[in-house]
């Protein structure tokens, strides 16, 4: 696989998220980043920030109180309610006080806010974005950064992997989870490791593939995610354009296979997925009863809060999806966002710098991560974040170990760009008909391009 043409796909990021709005008094503010010819930012009287998540509004107002102490310069905290960000950021923008910062939802968002975004290329904080392919891009220019990613792949038991490769009489040669880097790797040990399941202590190695409506997203939208971003790197896809309106499934054996591994080697008959639900197997992964379960890094909290829970949080990794695709040993987790930064452009270039130098404050300075880390709970994805600077869960150090990890290329969120929930809804039908025998994998495959074409009037 070309690591070239999937940073194409990488560079296209993301879904919806909202983070700002400001207009900014920079007043000697010396964090390393430069502006006006003299290298000092202009002064401008306060800064507005647009929030979007309500349950973090405490959290803006201390951040508030912290820059106005170090940097003398006011915060004006508001929160859109919930479910409202779009429409009070376009209310907002008609306004003699719009936001200097806001945020748009990848490629897709950019699309409808281009007028609205500055070129970002040459500020401090996209300078220390570690992975320069997750910004959103157009003509070479860099109009938004992600400054929050999560990330998912397959959660593994590290006792449970441990008391397998110790085993005398396992039929595979292999002898830590850092050799499982394929697909070929992970089937051998997987289906030796059911076969064995009763030595090991578990109900089965997978946890249940919970393929009840409402709880299918890990499959017909996180998987999913894989063999799409595949084909859309194959094709050399640009996110803004229009190509992503159709797709051919031309990886859909390799999303079967990995399909198949899950619900051939998992806790529960195959054909009983339709009833269960994701709570319920990620308790089943917290008690003890299997080794493995697909979910993302937001899933740690689900694990140890579970009550009577047996999986300590030293055991708890990550290892990347495996779906049988040349070269997927340079291949990490599944990384990503929903929240993208941006400049408002027809904000003077003054307020331009003020918001450059309160997002780099916010990103780089002591006070600031603190905040990121400790109260938004954030994994930050700039090199300005030691790796002790993230969120107190296994899951959250997982992800940035994977982030630094040389000659490795984590596949980005493309599902921003799938149909909609409807579309969803039938291809996660279409897969529980298939695990329950009655539909056949190419009548799989025939729903999953039919439908998109379908919904995008292709």
């Amino acid at each position: 696989m070309s690591k070239k043409l999937l940073s194409v796909i990488l560079a296209a990021g993301l879904i919806l998220g909202i983070f700002a709005a400001c207009t900014q008094n920079t007043d000697s503010l010396n964090n390393g980043s430069t502006g006006g010819a003299n290298g000092t930012s202009p002064t401008v009287k306060e800064i507005r920030y647009l929030n979007f998540k309500p349950e973090v509004a405490e959290v803006y107002d201390r951040i508030s109180q912290a820059y106005e102490k170090e940097k003398g310069v006011k915060l004006v905290v508001e929160t859109a309610a919930s479910g409202t960000y779009e429409s009070t950021l376009t209310a907002r923008m008609a306004t003699s006080d719009a936001p200097t910062i806001f945020q748009i939802n990848g490629p897709i968002g950019y699309i409808s806010w281009a007028e609205y975004c500055a070129d970002l290329s040459d500020t401090e904080l996209y300078k220390h974005l570690k992975d320069k392919n997750l910004a959103v891009t157009s003509g070479g220019k860099v109009y938004g950064i992600p400054y929050v990613v999560e990330g998912y792949g397959i959660i593994y038991n590290q006792k449970i992997l441990d008391a397998y490769f110790a085993l005398p009489e396992k039929a595979t040669e292999y002898t830590s989870a850092d050799e499982i880097t394929n697909f070929n790797a992970l089937k051998a040990v997987v289906e030796d490791m059911q076969k064995n399941k009763e030595k090991l202590g578990i109900d089965g190695v997978f946890a249940s593939t919970s393929l009840k409506t409402g709880e299918d997203w890990r499959w017909h939208t996180h998987l999913m995610n894989i063999p799409v971003t595949l084909e859309f790197m194959n094709r050399g896809l640009d996110l803004t354009g229009e190509g992503y309106k159709e797709i051919d499934f031309r990886y859909s054996d390799n999303f079967k296979n990995i399909f198949d591994l899950y619900i051939n080697n998992s806790t529960t008959d195959k054909k009983q997925l339709g009833t269960l639900d994701v709570t319920s197997s990620m308790a089943e992964f917290a008690m003890g009863k299997c080794a493995m379960v697909q979910n993302g890094n937001w899933g740690a909290s689900q694990i140890l809060g579970v009550s009577g829970n047996k999986v300590s949080s030293e055991d708890i990794k990550f290892m990347p999806i495996y779906t049988g695709i040349d070269g997927e040993d340079g291949l990490g987790l599944c990384i990503g966002t929903e929240n993208f930064i941006c400049i408002n452009a027809k904000a003077s270039e003054a307020e331009q710098k003020a918001a450059e130098d309160f997002l780099f404050w916010l990103f780089s300075s002591d006070t600031g991560k603190k905040f990121v880390t400790e109260e938004l709970g954030f994994i930050a994805p700039f090199d300005t974040f030691a790796e002790d600077e993230v969120p107190d869960d296994p899951l959250a150090r997982e992800i940035v170990r994977w982030m630094n990890k040389e000659d490795i290329t984590n596949p980005a969120w493309n599902f921003t760009v799938f149909p909609s929930q409807h579309y969803k809804d039938q291809l996660g039908s279409a897969l529980l008909k298939y695990a329950q025998g009655t539909l056949s994998w190419d009548e799989v495959k025939k729903v999953a391009v039919e439908e998109w074409k379908s919904e995008f009037g292709a």
